[in-house]
């Protein structure tokens, strides 16, 4: 039986993983298409494509590594072997794709994107999809599991403010260009390394023997997933709200850019704190509107980590649904009113709402993973097989294959608007840009809303389920 209560170094041992993981999470959701579009200089639908080819890759390969980690037994455990190997190849792939080559054939350059793509998403999968796949296995108690994935996530935000705040400024530290992302990709790849490596020698799984393997084959394995009605539904739900969520990371930078109006971006020299720093770069339009880039990012961030807490607390009371479908609400609302009325607001206004899309983004991150272990406990309860690989390895595959869509759909709008990098951008393609930026995204979040009103695994029946008073 798995450990009902943790000490706080466990958790936060288990937790600390996801600096790293969200980290890359945030790099490639708000940096990716901009990196291939800006620094690269891949055409918008090829990189949009690129994107799409290393993000299916990545969905395939997802339910394999679970699948295979579910199958594997060392004295190490079967999940842990994978961080302590799997750390260092993180590290260089990421090194690898931030450094640009110069290469003048487009196709060429797509290929390359998409080859290093892979090559990324493939070392994020073989550390990743283990990690998630220790949740159930280290406490069964259905709130316990909220506080545990609270220490991961509250791991998480930090990792993406981090990358956040951190991946202009240290392109610039090293010269900006191609020199300057390189460098960046090599330094961040780095601290994922080692927070991997700390989640290593800072767990223990308990120990398993051959006779805890699945008998059933890949694809028995997997068949039997999509007969599990609540998890079916939180997958799916997940899948939407990924998606949303990927269209506004991709295209916000851009929207800072190239969107929001000259005149309010000036106003950064009169924000309190910030007027002092954004003072040195009066004048220089290009260099403000990197800060606000950055302000932008940190607004919903920094809101984001306020408010995980305050979603533990909240699911308590109103059950882990009801708190996630606060996250819909309170995103998509946001999005519409970014898209509609965003350029015409001064910068403490537009700064507002990105601080209460925030609220929202604080309340995705604990809600869905809390609610995993326990439609993962639903089928072990009728099967009297633990399959946590497959549930895992299957859950990174749907939502991935939304993710990759959404760069692909973001590539293909920006293309049709006539997007063209680094240059004053058309009216159509400013359109463009609101348009990916608002009502996709809302419309989206709107319909994760509607679905997850299905799931129906809550407290009182997950407690029946497993015979807790």
């Amino acid at each position: 039986m798995a450990r009902k209560n943790l000490s706080a170094g466990q958790k936060l041992g288990f937790g600390i993983f996801d600096l790293g993981g969200n980290m890359l999470f945030t790099m490639m959701g708000f940096w990716c298409l901009k990196y291939l579009t800006d620094v690269a200089g891949l055409a918008a639908a090829l990189a949009g494509s690129a994107w799409m080819i290393g993000k299916i890759w990545d969905a395939i390969s997802d339910p394999m590594m679970g699948f295979i980690s579910d199958r594997t037994v060392t004295r190490m455990g079967r999940r842990r072997p994978y961080l302590l190997f799997g750390a260092v190849p993180m590290m260089l792939t990421l090194w690898l794709f931030f450094t640009a080559p110069g290469i003048p054939s487009q196709t060429l350059l797509m290929l390359w994107a998409a080859g290093t793509l892979i090559l990324v998403n493939t070392a994020s999968t073989v550390i990743n999809v283990p990690y998630s796949s220790m949740t159930p296995e280290l406490t069964d108690d259905y709130h316990e599991r909220s506080s545990l994935n609270g220490y991961r996530f509250g791991c998480a935000v930090i990792g993406t403010i981090i990358a956040g705040a951190a991946v202009l400024p240290l392109t610039e530290m090293f010269g900006g260009g191609k020199h300057g992302w390189s460098m960046m990709g090599l330094i961040l790849g780095s601290v994922m390394a080692f927070v991997t490596l700390l989640t290593f020698f800072g767990t223990k799984e308990k120990k398993h023997t051959y006779d805890d393997i699945p008998v059933e084959g890949i694809f028995s394995t997997f068949k039997a997933v999509f007969t599990n009605k609540p998890y079916m539904i939180l997958l799916l739900t997940y899948a939407l709200h990924i998606t949303a969520l990927t269209f506004l990371q991709s295209i916000l930078a851009y929207y800072t850019e190239y969107i929001y109006p000259a005149e309010f971006v000036m106003q950064l020299v009169n924000l309190p704190l910030i007027g002092p720093l954004a003072a040195n770069s009066a004048g220089n339009e290009a260099a403000l509107r990197g800060m606000l880039t950055i302000i932008a990012m940190m607004s919903l961030l920094v809101t984001a980590m306020v408010f995980i807490p305050v979603s533990v607390v909240v699911s308590k009371k109103i059950g882990k649904k009801r708190s996630y479908q606060i996250c819909f609400v309170f995103i998509g609302i946001a999005c519409i009113a970014v898209s509609a009325i965003g350029h015409l607001l001064p910068l403490e206004l537009f700064l507002g709402l990105l601080i209460f899309a925030g609220i929202g983004v604080g309340f995705n991150y604990v809600a869905p993973f809390a609610m995993v272990p326990d439609t993962v406990e639903f089928d072990a309860a009728k099967t009297g097989e633990r399959k946590e690989g497959a549930y895992y390895g299957m859950w990174t595959f749907i939502s991935k294959s939304g993710m990759a869509l959404s760069g692909f759909i973001s590539g293909l709008i920006l293309n049709f608007g006539g997007y063209a990098a680094n240059t004053v951008q058309t009216p159509e393609a400013k359109l463009a840009i609101r348009f990916i930026i608002g009502p996709i995204p809302a419309f989206i979040f709107l319909c994760a809303l509607v679905l997850i009103q299905f799931y129906s695994l809550d407290e009182r029946t997950y407690k029946k389920l497993m015979g807790q008073p």
